[in-house]
């Protein structure tokens, strides 16, 4: 019996990998539930719990890309590679119409294009300050500032190097894991008790992961309205951050 479960899940990683994160995901919901009552979001606990055995797996086989560097579990190698990124990118940008982003009001509008101009401004700050002084280097992880997703999008268009582009990933999940935790605490005093606060919210924050989980620990019915606004804000940072973005850093620094 061991040797059949052995080689159905060496078999076929790929499903392992998914029944992995299902596992994951329903751990993290019960230490949400019972240890923080709902106020740290099941999502931020994966998170982590992700980047431990990431760890884990890369110091126990001395490989380049954690866990999957274990037999039981390559199939998170194709699972987080850029096939299914991508395939989450496009999913986004379907699910949403650009006449439902007008019920967010200008005030949503206004704080998405300001936040993108923040975060690709702060990223680029950090970059330069850390020696990554190049344009490409500093686009990339100025889009790695607005969402983790942004920042490899970028570094992949312009040619990055797989270090940049794996800070920027790096920039991009703090900030969505900061963004679920801190949501529920900070609630109350910014306001977040309608539906237009919600969504101006999420476009401040950008990160969709990061505020849909963090509205849902604050008020569930306010999920929708954040997460719009967050939507749009990753597929408009794929656009704006390695063209704009890109020219006016090599205009500056180039």
């Amino acid at each position: 019996m061991e040797q059949i479960v052995t080689k159905s899940l060496t078999g076929y990683p790929l499903v392992t990998a998914f029944v992995a994160v299902g596992l994951i995901l329903w751990v993290s919901g019960i230490i949400s539930k019972k240890l923080t009552f709902g106020r740290v979001h099941a999502s931020a606990i994966a998170i982590v719990i992700g980047l431990i055995l990431a760890y884990i797996g890369g110091v126990a086989t001395g490989g380049k890309k954690g866990i999957s560097d274990i037999t039981l579990f390559s199939g998170f190698a194709i699972m987080g590679g850029a096939v299914f990124r991508d395939f989450a990118i496009v999913s986004t940008a379907f699910g949403v119409r650009l006449e439902e982003l007008k019920k967010a009001g200008l005030a949503g509008v206004v704080a998405l294009v300001v936040s993108m101009v923040v975060a690709i401004m702060v990223g680029a700050a950090a970059s330069y300050a850390f020696g990554y002084t190049d344009p490409v280097s500093m686009a990339t992880i100025g889009g790695g500032a607005a969402t983790f997703i942004v920042g490899p999008v970028t570094g992949a268009a312009l040619g990055a190097s797989s270090e940049v582009i794996a800070l920027s990933i790096a920039a991009g999940v703090v900030k969505s894991i900061a963004v679920m935790i801190l949501t529920p605490f900070v609630a109350k005093q910014a306001g977040l008790t309608n539906p237009s606060a919600a969504a101006v919210y999420g476009g401040l924050m950008g990160t969709t992961s990061g505020v849909a989980a963090g509205l849902a620990a604050t008020d569930p019915k306010l999920v929708p309205y954040g997460a719009l606004t967050a939507t749009f804000y990753t597929g408009f940072g794929c656009l704006v951050c390695p063209s704009v973005g890109y020219l006016v850093l090599n205009a500056m620094f180039g």
